[in-house]
């Protein structure tokens, strides 16, 4: 007996995790600001993980981010325009931290898509999406050295 389940588009995104002191950055894009995010997007046809977040970080925030590794890899399913999607989401650490500290809007070609960026603590990361890397940073162990996989 074969299982059949309903065509499923995929989407691979990347994210950064950037955090300086004690502080993660996080986005609020402009088409949805009701939950925080982590800064990133989606891969484009021939792109890596990596070579996406360094395009995405410096379209939207202006900043060209030194990589780190590999911290997490979600994955979820949620249903866009009535269409059934399963992101799946590489996070990378993000060394060059104090680079985003003072964002400057004139080297965002894409800053349009957000709608704000702070800096929060861990107190202050209750919206943010995936909930296990806020859950994860309230608790002091965002940066542990193995890869973690979620499925939110």
């Amino acid at each position: 007996m074969s299982h059949f389940s309903p065509p499923c588009k995929f989407v691979i995104r990347s994210r950064a995790i950037i955090v300086h002191e004690g502080k993660l950055l996080v986005v609020r894009h402009a088409h949805n600001p009701s939950y925080a995010a982590l800064p990133g997007g989606h891969l484009e046809p021939g792109e890596g993980p990596q070579a996406t977040l360094i395009r995405e970080i410096e379209e939207e925030l202006g900043v060209t981010p030194t990589l780190g590794r590999l911290l997490y890899v979600n994955t979820f399913t949620t249903t866009v325009d009535g269409e059934k999607v399963q992101p799946v989401e590489f996070f990378f650490a993000v060394e060059n931290a104090t680079d985003f500290l003072d964002l400057n809007e004139a080297g965002q070609s894409h800053g349009h898509e957000l709608a704000a960026t702070q800096w929060v603590g861990p107190a202050e990361v209750g919206q943010l999406r995936p909930a296990q890397i806020a859950t994860d940073f309230a608790a002091g162990a965002l940066l542990l050295p193995e890869v973690r996989f979620i499925q939110s």
